[in-house]
């Protein structure tokens, strides 16, 4: 996939579920994976010629883990011309070693969230981007029926009263395989999870269930998909 197929996909879901003000200030959270990545390079094209004038910034959180260098990800965001900003924290080491948590996926992104918010305010940031896909939408749907009995997935549009901010994921018209092509084609630079239980939860489960369902019956993710936008997006 071209940049240009890119941020044509993201304008759609920007305009179909009014994602962007005129003069908002965008932190897209960055880990250095493909997905926000790829997302940094559509909001930073954009927002050359989008009707509606916005500043984005890039934020990372470091949770603490050894030998993860987040240096080209500055080196991006300085070709862009987007400032960036690398949060110092211990999560990894609270999360892993101090709580030892059983199921550690839930405080981390709470924890990781927090220190987000609270940069994003000190930047005057009104809204923040997530790098969450189409893919994830179903995803987070299949979890949330497996474990919890229950028909929900994120929104695309969710405003958080007790911090005064907004979240938006301008990727839930994307595919994860478009963004992989994306990646691919301009060579970008993505770091691999340190984390210790990537690939081994719940997520990845339905992930790799999705995957084979999705291969043994073409075309059935685009049909979850649309049962979802009718009933919760």
């Amino acid at each position: 996939m071209n940049l240009q197929r890119l941020m044509s996909q993201t304008r759609k879901a920007i305009d179909v579920y009014e994602l962007i003000e005129e003069n908002d200030k965008i932190a897209i959270g960055i880990s250095g994976g493909k997905d926000s990545l790829a997302l940094l390079y559509a909001m930073n094209g954009l927002k050359k010629y989008y009707p509606k004038k916005f500043t984005i910034y890039a934020v990372t959180v470091d949770l603490g883990f050894d030998n993860i260098d987040f240096g080209k990800i500055r080196e991006i965001c300085n070709s862009l011309d987007i400032p960036y900003e690398c949060i110092k924290t211990e999560i990894s080491t609270i999360v892993f070693h101090e709580r030892n948590e059983t199921n550690p996926c839930s405080l981390c992104a709470k924890m990781r969230k927090g220190a987000l918010n609270v940069r994003m305010k000190e930047l005057g940031c009104n809204k923040i981007a997530y790098a969450h896909h189409k893919d994830d939408v179903i995803n987070t749907m299949l979890l949330s029926l497996f474990y919890e009995g229950r028909f929900h997935t994120f929104s695309p549009k969710t405003y958080m009263d007790d911090v005064n901010l907004t979240v938006i994921r301008p990727f839930v018209f994307t595919y994860e395989a478009d963004i992989i092509g994306f990646i691919n084609k301009y060579n970008v630079p993505v770091l691999k999870s340190p984390c210790p239980v990537d690939g081994h939860t719940k997520r990845e489960y339905t992930k790799q269930l999705l995957k084979q369902i999705a291969k043994e019956n073409p075309g059935v993710k685009e049909r979850i998909f649309s049962a979802i936008k009718k009933d919760l997006l």
